[in-house]
């Protein structure tokens, strides 16, 4: 089942399944700016990432002695058993609430929420995860929202550029066969705030970022110059990937990373791992804002 809300600018749309966004129409010219997630190239269209974000190391945490086979991505992803929680004329809010099914793969009494908020030309995504166990929770949250790009019929790809809001120096963390991060960075962007796309940036996979200064990056053209802004305050990491080829950019805001090729796999030394303490709340949110 979908769920659609609109106002003058924007109309959305999100798959019940896995609470995923799979549509940002302008309401104006009625162009669509996400990924038609094509099943033959990638079918997803922006997934939930809860509680962890890529590839874990053999498949499994370990917690307290017992191992955890928590899925790549996590356990929001394409999962049917999320629900509708509340619908108003400009927000949708689904939300996953632990089972015996998550805790026999993820060791916590969760309950998560994810709220899709219309804003004039802004679509705020907040998210909301509450301890409901006696124990200290350990859990990572990202997005993986997929662009359509080019955006235009008399575009291509290498029309297209990302601008950061600030000059950057950093690095990608280079991922690793199994899609565990590596020892080896490679430079990408120096002294510059643009990054260019062409059909080989991801050849090796995502580029990861962990020292960004900037906290909001434009995916712009040289021809059209129509940006989609995603601003991403609460979150310190950032992946940006698409299949090699493919038409779309994933700008991926994360509060954790996949796990390291030397990692321990104890899930209490994850890298970037957040821990909430019983009966608290955690909130983050990130913002796309179409500029037409």
């Amino acid at each position: 089942m979908q769920y659609s809300i609109e106002n003058q600018h924007l109309k959305i749309t999100v798959k019940q399944t896995g609470a995923e966004l799979c549509r940002i129409q302008s309401t104006v010219t009625g162009k669509d700016f996400m990924w038609n997630a094509d099943p033959s190239v990638w079918s997803s269209y922006a997934p939930v990432l809860f509680p962890v974000i890529g590839a874990i190391k053999n498949g499994f945490v370990k917690y307290n002695g017992q191992e955890y086979a928590v899925p790549r991505h996590g356990i929001v992803r394409n999962n049917s058993n999320v629900v509708l929680v509340s619908q108003s004329t400009d927000s949708l809010t689904f939300g996953l609430t632990f089972s015996e099914e998550t805790l026999a793969i993820y060791p916590f009494k969760f309950e998560f929420q994810i709220t899709y908020q219309l804003e004039d030309n802004k679509v705020v995504v907040s998210h909301q995860v509450v301890n409901h166990g006696s124990d200290e929770m350990l859990f990572s949250l990202g997005a993986h929202p997929a662009f359509k790009c080019p955006l235009h019929d008399d575009e291509v790809y290498e029309d297209y550029y990302l601008e950061f809001e600030a000059v950057e120096n950093d690095a990608t963390w280079l991922l690793e066969k199994d899609g565990l991060v590596g020892k080896q960075t490679k430079p990408v962007l120096e002294h510059t705030n643009v990054l260019h796309l062409n059909a080989h940036l991801f050849d090796n996979d995502a580029l990861i970022f962990k020292h960004l200064i900037s906290k909001q990056v434009s995916l712009r053209s040289t021809k059209s110059g129509q940006v989609i802004t995603v601003h991403y305050e609460d979150f310190p990491y950032l992946g940006i990937w698409a299949k090699p080829n493919a038409h779309f950019i994933c700008i991926e805001p994360w509060l954790g990373i996949a796990d390291s090729a030397d990692s321990d796999q104890n899930f209490e030394t994850k890298e970037g791992i957040l821990k909430l303490e019983a009966g608290k709340t955690f909130e983050a949110a990130f913002t796309i804002e179409i500029n037409e």
